[in-house]
């Protein structure tokens, strides 16, 4: 049940950011080309929930394998020597979330410190960099996932992106 919320979470988080950039797109477009009133806020605020949603989306990519991979000399590797590079890889990429999610953190307390605004709409920065320790924290969350799935011989789940 829990599992089912935070997919739910996940997608409505990064499809809400991402589908609000498109629309002030569009919206600016339609300004610009159209009434021939540009708004200079709207390129700044599309660009940051385009950022936001994709960045909220790292985990879903990789929940339904659609991360990009290499994977040339993986399959041609045997199932043994697959459930350990899997393993390898996958404790590795836990590691990388770790440092990117501390330095994301020290950016976003950076930022605060600073007092730095954006240029057209004067967000604070850490705001905006906030997003950095977040998807680090659900990716992570979505890295371990993924290692248990391995160990217990369950990443079948990842290989179908359906599931």
């Amino acid at each position: 049940m829990l599992k089912k919320i935070w997919d739910y979470a996940e997608e409505i988080f990064s499809g809400t950011f991402f589908v609000i950039g498109i629309s002030l797109i569009f919206y600016g477009v339609v300004m610009r080309y159209g009434f021939n009133e540009p708004k200079a806020w709207v390129e700044e605020i599309a660009r940051y929930t385009i950022i936001w949603g994709v960045f909220g989306g790292f985990g879903m990519a990789l929940k339904h394998n659609q991360h990009i991979q290499v994977d040339i000399l993986y399959d041609r590797l045997n199932e043994k020597m697959k459930f350990f590079l899997n393993i390898i890889a996958t404790a590795l990429s836990i590691i990388f979330c770790a440092f990117y999610t501390y330095y994301g953190y020290i950016l976003v307390e950076a930022r605060y410190s600073s007092g730095m605004v954006s240029l057209d709409v004067g967000i604070p920065m850490w705001i905006i960099y906030l997003i950095l320790p977040i998807s680090g924290v659900l990716f992570s969350l979505r890295f371990i996932e993924r290692l248990l799935h391995i160990l217990r011989r369950k990443d079948e789940n990842y290989a179908n992106p359906l599931n």
